[in-house]
């Protein structure tokens, strides 16, 4: 497994493999790997020739108050864990490689589309501009055919995919499933910060999302009832954000449900902000 840390010599391997017509799968991460990661690596390995990961904790999609000084960095394990599940190279910059005008600041930024204002864009504004502008970044230093990310985050997803499309980027997204705890809990990185007992809390995201799901399939089409089965399932928290059934595609509210919709979850148990998802498909 190569390393690299110049946005040049990342580039020039991939020009490299892709001269020899070798397909290049891109897992873009901020570290604090867990099973979920590596899912996304395991469909990279799958669909293409090679595998790149890109660990780079972004400073511009964290707010002031948010926890960018304490994000988890366990580096060496990470790479123990890439190495393990046959990574071939692994892009590891510093925040002043990717932003040489002021480490951890950019003068030019991409203006995401109105599917980014919902949700995440109300509660986290400046959010969807710095992660827009990162993975661009990380698509023109990693040159690949295919990009993965999890449905986990959602709202993420469809932000780059609509990125891809109205920029006409020659990387394609493939979205990849949202990987569970045995207990039904998503994996995030953020998970490492609960104790114990909010471990515990936190399984109500998933079940209030399989409570909804439930009562969508056996007929429910009013979001404002779906919503209100979302709550009452969400009192372990301690504050949420949001907690909505909205249109699969534009990420905003409807009056009754006719085409594919989605509920997310929000919110945070202690100190720990989780999200969560589940898409609900109209037959």
């Amino acid at each position: 497994m190569q390393t690299f840390s110049i946005i040049d010599s990342m580039r020039a391997w991939c020009r490299q493999q892709s001269s020899e017509q070798r397909t290049i799968g891109l897992v873009p991460t901020m570290g604090a790997l867990h099973e979920g990661h590596l899912s996304l690596v395991q469909a990279a390995k799958e669909r293409c020739d090679h595998c790149v990961t890109t660990i780079f904790v972004n400073p511009t999609q964290f707010a002031a108050h948010e926890d960018l000084d304490h994000y988890p960095r366990p580096l060496e394990e990470d790479l123990a864990k890439l190495r393990q599940a046959g990574v071939e190279a692994v892009f590891l910059p510093s925040a002043a490689e990717m932003y040489p005008e002021r480490a951890g600041q950019v003068a030019t930024s991409v203006q995401p589309s109105s599917v980014a204002l919902p949700l995440e864009g109300v509660h986290r504004p400046d959010h969807f501009v710095g992660v827009a502008t990162v993975v661009l970044k990380l698509f023109l230093a990693a040159p690949a055919d295919f990009a993965f990310f999890g449905r986990k985050d959602f709202q993420q997803l469809c932000v780059i995919e609509h990125m891809v499309r109205d920029l006409n980027l020659p990387t394609q997204i493939v979205p990849c499933e949202i990987i569970r705890e045995p207990d039904g809990l998503a994996m995030s990185s953020r998970n490492r910060y609960l104790s114990k007992s909010e471990r515990q809390r936190a399984l109500c995201l998933s079940r209030a999302l399989q409570e909804t799901e439930a009562a969508f399939h056996g007929g429910e089409r009013s979001p404002h009832r779906l919503q209100a089965i979302l709550a009452d399932h969400l009192t372990d928290c301690d504050s949420v954000d949001y907690a909505v059934v909205v249109d699969r595609e534009s990420l905003l509210p409807v009056s009754e449900i006719e085409q594919n919709a989605v509920a997310l979850i929000a919110a945070r148990v202690g100190s720990t902000r989780l999200i969560d998802n589940r898409e609900l498909y109209v037959d």
